[in-house]
């Protein structure tokens, strides 16, 4: 009877709960072992490896593949590959900015309707969700056309060449990502806005602070779980992306996505897309570390 405990009105014992338990978390560690853990085993195996003349995989393992990839080549060292990454980078981190500077202002504007059409608002948000990532992509191509109202008024203002589409450009590559990951931001801000305590807010107001000193003291300690939350599920899924850069900025827009998903398809060099994939992982595996390391207090439930 030593091991006999109650939990939640149930005469059970320890053992038994830990089975229980167990029981609950096996679909998830399968989950996890075949979609997460096996794959990145390969992934590893696979990095080490080297690329056939017919671009099969020659089980030889060499380091040559990480060599590559920092820009140690044949004909000596090259920034090519440090430069994609630095693009990719580069457009994350914008793409995020914007995300965010559009974000807040569309959360508060949602979180302060009336109640009955909040959530036909949210549907509003979530609604390009519904459709394909590549056809929504492909729709940009109609509204940055030469013929599009947006592009006439443009030309007509001496701001682009009449006649001429605005892609491939970079325009065009942060136009897509930022109104394709705009979502994921506003929805996870918007649940911190909703829970705002406005008291607060009117408090700064009523000491005559300024309007930024408001934000920043008043409003942001309070909404850095949501867009905390926001900015990763943006910058890390950008970090990655080669749909967009791909259809709206051209051959000559190349980011770490981009260069993956070349070398796995028409390179067909498995063992180096294998180790750059690895090193796109293991950069963002440091950066979450790093921030999580300083931004202890921020809890992102």
């Amino acid at each position: 009877m030593k091991n006999v405990l109650v939990w939640y009105g149930e005469l059970t014992s320890a053992g038994s709960l830990r089975r229980r338990g167990m029981v609950f978390l096996l679909p998830a560690l399968l989950w996890l072992l075949g979609f997460l853990v096996l794959p990145g085993l390969v992934l590893i195996v696979v990095s080490f490896a080297e690329r056939g003349t017919y671009g099969d995989i020659v089980w030889n393992f060499s380091p040559e593949n990480y060599k590559r990839a920092l820009g140690f080549g044949l004909f000596g060292w090259s920034p090519d590959y440090l430069l994609i990454l630095w693009r990719s980078v580069l457009v994350a981190g914008v793409t995020s900015l914007c995300s965010v500077l559009l974000a807040y202002p569309l959360a508060f504007f949602i979180a302060t309707r009336p109640e009955r059409t909040r959530y036909l608002w949210l549907t509003l948000v979530i609604i390009p969700f519904w459709t394909n990532l590549v056809i929504r992509t492909y729709a940009w191509f109609l509204l940055l056309a030469p013929e599009s109202p947006f592009v006439k008024l443009l030309a007509a203002l001496h701001l682009v060449t009449p006649g001429d589409a605005l892609y491939p450009s970079a325009f065009a590559v942060y136009l897509g990502m930022v109104s394709a990951f705009l979502p994921f931001v506003v929805l996870p801000l918007y649940s911190s806005v909703e829970r705002l305590n406005w008291n607060l807010v009117e408090a700064a107001q009523d000491l005559y602070a300024h309007p930024v000193r408001v934000f920043m003291q008043g409003i942001l300690p309070q909404t850095l779980p949501g867009l905390t939350v926001g900015v990763i599920l943006t910058f890390i899924p950008a970090m990655g992306m080669f749909v967009v850069p791909d259809l709206l900025g051209g051959a000559k827009y190349l980011l770490v996505g981009n260069l993956i998903q070349q070398q796995f398809g028409a390179s067909r060099d498995w063992p180096f897309a294998a180790a750059i994939a690895l090193g796109l992982m293991l950069l963002t595996l440091v950066a979450l570390r790093i921030y999580r390391t300083r931004a202890t207090e921020v809890d992102l439930v």
